[in-house]
């Protein structure tokens, strides 16, 4: 499969995915314990990022049909397959393991799949980032995530 339609079916998987988002996120409550931002508010912006990344990699496919007919790239399914089981598992996991630890075992497996043998500078951002949102999310806005791991209760 060339890799413009790969490109293409990819982003009408992905559009899908984030209209599911979109429209599921309406079914989970609004306010939790009296936070001004509710569960709802992650899932659905996270829908509607994932339709216009598909959008925009749509458009772009067409853009590198003709460049592809010169210099044939290779497919990166490995990637793409590493990266989609990483985030089935953050889904399954994150209730167990929590926000901080499961954001960063997905963050830092994402990014060794795409930038492999920066083990410590990808440990450090994945780990920046989950504790920067984490905090920004619980304390400045005062939402909730899931906590820690249910063993460390």
């Amino acid at each position: 499969m060339q890799t413009g339609k790969f490109d293409r079916y990819a982003s009408i998987l992905f559009a899908l995915l984030g209209a599911a988002f979109l429209i599921e996120s309406r079914n989970i409550s609004k306010s939790a314990y009296g936070s001004e931002v509710g569960p709802n508010v992650f899932p659905f912006l996270l829908g509607l990022i994932l339709i216009l990344l598909s959008v925009k990699l749509f458009l772009e496919s067409f853009k590198n049909m003709q460049k592809e007919k010169t210099d044939k790239n290779n497919l990166q399914i490995k990637r793409f397959v590493i990266i989609l089981l990483a985030s089935l598992l953050y889904a399954g996991f994150i209730e167990i393991l929590g926000y901080i630890l499961s954001t960063f075992l997905f963050l830092y497996v994402s990014f060794q799949a795409m930038e492999r043998g920066s083990w410590i500078k990808n440990g450090i951002v994945a780990l920046a980032f989950s504790f920067f949102v984490y905090y920004l999310f619980v304390v400045v806005l005062e939402g909730s995530l899931p906590g820690m791991p249910i063993w460390f209760s």
